[in-house]
């Protein structure tokens, strides 16, 4: 993950779990937070760590974009360097009409699948990029795909296959 999306990612990670921790894991400066009780109800959710991970990777700031864009990359990756996530019955969700892009999480790494598989191989790498480089605008789905991100959420919802 650091040799595909940021070389200059930290290489210190500091995991701690937290009882008093209700969430199931939040990332802040190379720290990822675990909940025990998620761990407890979830034993084979591994990739939770995939995740969080790719959080210290991504290295985005606070003021590089959308946070739809930061947590769906983060699940995107999941998807895609996961080791264990039928184990832990983690799938991508099947598409509804209600969903938006902006669901974040499982439904935005969904579509950026679609995306990259039917518009622009680089496309992730791209986002990726322009997020931590604090230079990510509203045009920039239309320089990568020809396309408005409503009108590809439109092409995608009408035909969602991967």
């Amino acid at each position: 993950m650091v040799k595909r999306f940021n070389k200059n990612a930290s290489r210190r990670v500091v995991f701690v779990i937290e009882p008093k921790y209700d969430g199931v894991a939040g990332t802040s400066n190379g720290k990822v937070v675990f909940s025990p009780g998620w761990f407890r109800k979830h034993p084979k959710d591994i990739d939770v760590v995939t995740h969080e991970v790719m959080h210290i990777i991504q290295a985005y700031g606070n003021t590089s974009g959308p946070g739809w864009v930061t947590e769906g990359i983060a699940d995107y990756v999941r998807f895609v360097y996961g080791v264990g996530n039928s184990g832990a019955n983690w799938t991508l969700p099947e598409v509804k009409k209600e969903q938006s892009y902006t669901n974040a999480y499982r439904v935005t790494a969904r579509f950026f699948v679609w995306l990259q598989k039917n518009k622009n191989k680089r496309i992730i790498d791209k986002l990726d990029l322009a997020m931590r480089e604090n230079t990510y605008k509203d045009e920039i789905w239309k320089e990568l795909t020809g396309k408005s991100i409503d009108d590809l959420w439109t092409e995608y919802i009408g035909s969602p296959n991967l």
